[in-house]
């Protein structure tokens, strides 16, 4: 086993990947904003206007559950059993979707792609990287069995 990667590394690492998560949280306000949303959503029908605003607080829930659940008890995710495998699988698997979809190029072309937009365009990259490999290890630890 690296004796670098312990019990005790692995949780200080959910715990940064948890409040990275709840400052992800605390930005997603701005999103709307700068993407245009409300006028870009207006034009839909009424339903699938209903369906995007409930997606998206779906999506945000989710993000602060994590961030919740990842910063407060990373102890729970490192417990060894089916269920702590199971919630970082399934966390390991929605930060690697939204990687991937990330990487594969979000259209971007209406929005400015200088000064701090690019910025948070890499921001957010990095921190699916660093989402989706904090949860890997944290799945590979409990199916692994590896001792601390």
């Amino acid at each position: 086993m690296n004796v670098l990667l312990t019990e005790e590394v692995l949780g200080w690492l959910l715990r940064l990947a948890g409040a990275g998560q709840l400052v992800l949280v605390a930005a997603s306000p701005a999103i709307p904003i700068v993407l245009g949303w409300p006028a870009q959503v207006a034009v839909l029908p009424g339903l699938l206007r209903k369906v995007f605003w409930t997606y998206a607080a779906y999506i945000l829930t989710s993000h602060l559950a994590f961030g919740l659940l990842t910063l407060l008890a990373p102890e729970w995710l490192l417990g060894g059993g089916g269920l702590a495998a199971a919630v970082c699988g399934f966390v390991t698997a929605w930060w690697g979707v939204r990687l991937a979809l990330h990487l594969a190029g979000f259209e971007t072309r209406d929005i400015a792609a200088d000064g701090w937009k690019w910025w948070a365009k890499q921001a957010l990259g990095l921190l699916f990287v660093s989402l989706t490999g904090v949860y890997a290890l944290a799945l590979w630890f409990n199916l692994a069995g590896v001792p601390a």
